[in-house]
């Protein structure tokens, strides 16, 4: 009796401190969200079939290489700002507001007449567009919404967005089950687009109601814009090495290999839910812990780096393990989904030393630095899936994905070393 009060005495110590109790309300909101986004995923892979899956995750993994610049960054820079200063939120919030809807339009402008040279003539621009509006506008809006409870430590109802979100897909995907006996990609996006827009709603209506009004302070906007698009151009980074492959298979390939190697990637997705919960807890205290610099950033960082590679291992091993079970749920279409996660399988840990060494430099006054490099893995994704895609298919763009995430991985840490040991220099000198 005495140990397991001795237990639950040093759990209520844990869950005293923030990192830790954010950390369990995003892992308990995506937990949830991962039961949701599991179903959700395993209806509409079955109900679309292999091809016209891989038409839908071409289009949304368009949308994904140009939504970091909806906002200019602003949702960053709020969460870094208001995170120091509670005072400033009803201004960041306005302002990002007015920039996240002026900016959206003109990439969902870009991305429509962009479309026939982006993606197979077969791909309606109709379904573009409404996957645009609900990613760009709606998708963003909500967004921006969870970075505003992170930033005043609301985890909790962070997590409670996310989970809203999930759910009003899965009621679109059973809607689509229920209501159309001939389901097509068309009718999946225009549910899809509803579903963002209700989310949105959800989450602008929850800040009003903890957070407050937004007011406007326009000339905020254009003395921290260049800050905002370093922020941008390394979130853009990401996702272009996340999903521009999904993309160039669409066009280069099959939209069916893009349907077998979009389900393998979501799949890596589900199993990184808990190191992205460690991660978004942990964001807003890397710009606290590294006004002191790199080393201060690092030493915070450390404990969260063991923790997320011994449970990123652990995942890479199940996945090699268990891809059998895949085509046993998502249906015979899916059989090369095997061999494409065994493939995919060292991608967590990657990810999550990228995640830890980037949020180390941002932290500490390096993001443009970040950005360069993240800049350059892009560049280099871009060119080689180009080489191999036409050459090898999915194959091809597993090999570039594991090139360029490890490369990247590399890159990062190899500057957390050099600017470490460079401050400890500068500071023994001084």
């Amino acid at each position: 009796m005495r140990h397991l009060n001795q237990i639950q005495t040093y759990i209520n110590h844990l869950m005293q401190k923030p990192l830790v109790r954010g950390a369990v309300w995003l892992f308990i909101g995506r937990g949830l969200g991962l039961i949701l986004q599991a179903a959700y995923f395993v209806i509409i892979a079955r109900t679309l079939g292999v091809a016209q899956y891989g038409e839908f995750v071409s289009i949304t993994a368009l949308a994904a290489i140009v939504s970091p610049f909806v906002g200019l960054g602003m949702e960053i820079l709020l969460l870094k700002n208001v995170a120091k200063n509670r005072s400033l939120f009803a201004a960041y919030w306005g302002n990002s507001l007015v920039v996240t809807l002026v900016t959206g339009l003109g990439f969902i402008s870009l991305l429509v007449l962009l479309s026939p040279l982006l993606l197979p003539r077969s791909i309606s621009p109709l379904a573009l567009l409404l996957v645009a509006v609900g990613d760009l506008i709606f998708g963003s809006i909500t967004n921006l919404a969870g970075r505003s409870f992170q930033a005043v430590d609301r985890l909790n109802v962070s997590a409670q967005i996310g989970i809203f979100t999930m759910f009003t897909k899965v009621l679109a995907a059973i809607a689509l089950l229920k209501f159309f006996p001939h389901p097509n990609s068309l009718q999946w996006v225009c549910l899809y687009s509803a579903s963002s827009m209700i989310s949105a709603l959800f989450a602008a209506i929850l800040v009003q109601r903890w957070l407050g009004s937004p007011t406007l302070e326009l000339a905020r906007i254009k003395s921290e814009v260049t800050e905002g698009l370093s922020f941008s151009i390394s979130n853009s980074a990401y996702t272009i090495y996340s999903d521009i492959d999904k993309t160039m298979l669409a066009r280069l390939s099959t939209l069916a290999a893009t349907g077998i190697y979009a389900a393998a990637y979501r799949l890596i997705d589900v199993a990184f839910v808990p190191v992205i919960s460690i991660a978004g807890a942990a964001y807003a205290d890397f710009f606290r812990k590294g006004k002191d610099g790199v080393g201060a950033a690092l030493t915070f960082a450390k404990p969260l780096v063991a923790i997320t590679a011994i449970y990123s291992t652990i995942a890479g091993v199940a996945m090699l393990l268990l891809a059998p079970i895949v085509p046993l749920v998502l249906g015979d279409e899916y059989l090369d989904v095997v061999e494409a996660l065994r493939w995919l399988a060292p991608i967590p840990l990657f990810r999550a030393m990228q995640h830890f060494g980037g949020d180390i430099l941002s932290g500490s006054g390096f993001q443009s630095w970040r950005s360069t490099i993240e800049a350059g893995i892009a560049l280099f994704n871009i060119g080689i899936n180009l080489w191999l895609i036409p050459l090898y298919s999915w194959k091809g763009s597993a090999w570039a994905s594991l090139t360029s995430d490890g490369l990247l991985m590399l890159l990062l840490w190899m500057s957390v070393a050099f600017f470490y040991w460079k401050q400890r220099s500068q500071s023994h000198e001084g």
